[in-house]
This record gives structure tokens, C-alpha cells and sequence, in this order.
């Protein structure tokens, strides 16, 4: 879907324009249905940034078994917007075409593990006592083994898959389930009447980037003035997204996902903002979109040594801070902004 606005005029002879120049045509594949935690690319869709930097983007929302990665490695679209860091590695992993992570636009990897209030349940080892724990396949293959070689007590005999609803955690409450602390506690919430305590996996060790924009490395080679400017106008989006007028975003992601509701969105808003989920760490200096080095090798040496990844991956090859951490889009976060 796209939501085109005027093109400036250049700058000319009195009374005269010049013919206004072609846009680069892209497309941008996500891993979800539109939601907040999307924002950043909607704004820069809705309000004109894309087409101020000489793009003309279509974003392609993602959903449950949406084929938007295999469109990538197939050369179907520029851009996808990857998970985490376990996604690259899992593919190199597979010899699968080489990929090129470009920009991290979450700092802090929002996923949790939800338990109802009354559970007794604080930490991540007191998941180890319940009976059972609502988990996507992926969720199972990759954070649960981790947590099992770093954790005495989890057992496979604790996985349930998770259908995308939340009433079979709602049901039971020596449960768990998987979600984003920026979207599942409200619809919880709202379904159940109680505020689920959320266990932040980040805070324990897994502390990948999440919500990369990702493309294959032919085409960051091929193409790097479009990769940058891609990279700079969805850095745009998201310091508007954040501090500035959202409201044309946030219409943008309800016309691509006409379930999503203004009170979901301010939520997710308000938890990306207190969490530090995009503007934190590294990113408070040097921009959002930039790979913390040091974090990103912990992070592949804490996987490899639960044995969630081989061992003798280079994972300086995954990534490149060559389009971010410039700065770009700080101008626009409030000064009395941490």
C-alpha cells in the first residue's frame, strides 16, 4: 500500500519548475501484520520521507505463514525486516543466498515470556516450575533452547504450541506464553481483565537487535545510494514515529491492518518509549539503526555456547554498520530526551 504526497519543487528560475525526477521503486517485506512496533516505516510512508529521499516504497505486511523472507532471497523485494539476529545465522547456517543485515532498528529485543500475576513467577528460572509454556516453533527451536542449557529445570515436556491466541494461557494459570511486551500484555488484558507480568528475555542474556532491515549483499553492492537512502528515511520515520505528529503512521497502519485499534497503538508506542526497545544504548550517541559490536559477538558466543548455533560462524559478516550510526534523524528527538 502506498500513500504518495507531493513532490517538492526544485528550486528555479522564477515562475519555472523542473520537471520533477524519478523515484527509485522498492519494496519492503515485514515479518507481521502492521502494528506500532512497525511505525517508523509507515510514518516515513505516509508522511513523505520515503519520497523526500527519491523513493517510492511499498511496504508488503507479513502475518502467520507469510512467504515475505522467501520473496527476498528470491529477488522479489529490496528489503526485509528481520526478526533478530538468529535469522541470518540460521540461514548461513543453511548456505542459504548471503544476506546483509543493514540497520537495527530495535536496540532491545521485546520478546517476553507472559505469566499470569498471581503465579509467583518473577525470573526467568521460576518459568522452569509451570506445567506449560505457549510457544511458536520458532520460539521453541531457537530462545527455549537457549534457555535450557542456560537454565537448570526447563523441560520440552513444557512446550505447547501457540496458536496465535491467547485464551489457552488465559485458561491456565500455571502457564506461560510467548509474545511482544509492546503488543500481547494489552490484548491480555483486554480479554481477561488482569495485567500479565511480563519476563524480559533481553534482561537475561538474549540480547540481540531485533527489527533489522535486511537485503541480500548483491544488492547493498550493487546498490548502496539506495540502501542508504532506504536506511536514512526509515530512521526519519522512526524519530518522527516516536517524538513527533504519528498520526498520519498510525492511519497508515491501521488502513494496511484494519483490526489494529488506536488504543493497541498508543500502547505499544508507550512501552517501545519507557523500555528503551529503539533509542537506547548505543543509539542514544550514534543514532538509532546502529549495531553495538560487542553486543552483537556476546550475543552470537551466549547462542553458540547453548548450542542453539554452530560455533564457527564469522558473525562480523551478518551485519555492517556502513549505513547507520551517522546521526541521521537526531535533530529530531526532544532534548530532554534521555
Amino acid at each position: 500500500m502506498r500513500f504518495p504526497a507531493p513532490i517538492a519543487a526544485f528550486a528555479g528560475l522564477l515562475a519555472l519548475s523542473a520537471p520533477a525526477l524519478a523515484l527509485d521503486e522498492v519494496t519492503f517485506a515485514t515479518n507481521w501484520l502492521a502494528e506500532a512496533e512497525h511505525g517508523g516505516f509507515y510514518q516515513a510512508l505516509a508522511d513523505g520521507t520515503y519520497e523526500r529521499y527519491g523513493l517510492d516504497v511499498t511496504i508488503i505486511p507479513g502475518g502467520p505463514q507469510s512467504p515475505n523472507r522467501q520473496r527476498l532471497l528470491t529477488g522479489q523485494v529490496e528489503f526485509y525486516m528481520a526478526g533478530n539476529l538468529l535469522q541470518p545465522i540460521f540461514a548461513m547456517e543453511q548456505d542459504i543466498p548471503a544476506i546483509l543485515e543493514v540497520a537495527a532498528i530495535f536496540q532491545k529485543e521485546p520478546q517476553v515470556f507472559l505469566v499470569h500475576p498471581d503465579s509467583g513467577v518473577e525470573t526467568l528460572a521460576d518459568l522452569a516450575g509451570l506445567e506449560t509454556i505457549f510457544m511458536g516453533a520458532d520460539v521453541y527451536n531457537s530462545v527455549f533452547q537457549w534457555m535450557k542449557a542456560t537454565v537448570p529445570g526447563f523441560r520440552d515436556e513444557q512446550y505447547r504450541q501457540y496458536l496465535f491466541s491467547p485464551a489457552p494461557f488465559i485458561a491456565n494459570p500455571r502457564s506461560a506464553q510467548q509474545g511482544y511486551v509492546t503488543s500481547e500484555p494489552f490484548v491480555i488484558r483486554q480479554a481477561a481483565g488482569f495485567e500479565p507480568r511480563p519476563i524480559v528475555i533481553a534482561d537475561y542474556g538474549f540480547d540481540t537487535p531485533s527489527t533489522m532491515i535486511e537485503t541480500l549483499r548483491r544488492y547493498a553492492e550493487a546498490n548502496p545510494d539506495i540502501v542508504q537512502r532506504f536506511v536514512d528515511a526509515s530512521i526519519e520515520g522512526w524519530y518522527t514515529y516516536l517524538y513527533g505528529d504519528n498520526s498520519l503512521g498510525n492511519a497508515a497502519i491501521k488502513a494496511a491492518n484494519p483490526e489494529m485499534t488506536d488504543d493497541l497503538i498508543a500502547f505499544g508506542i508507550e512501552q517501545m518509549k519507557a523500555l528503551g526497545i529503539v533509542d537506547s544504548g548505543v543509539a542514544l550517541e550514534r543514532g538509532i539503526g546502529c549495531f553495538d559490536d560487542t553486543r552483537v559477538h556476546n550475543f552470537y558466543d551466549a547462542m553458540a555456547g547453548a548450542g542453539v548455533v554452530r560455533p564457527d560462524i564469522d558473525i562480523s559478516t551478518l551485519y555492517t554498520n556502513q549505513f547507520v550510526c551517522r546521526g541521521v534523524g537526531m535533530e529530531l528527538r526532544p532534548a530532554a530526551t534521555p
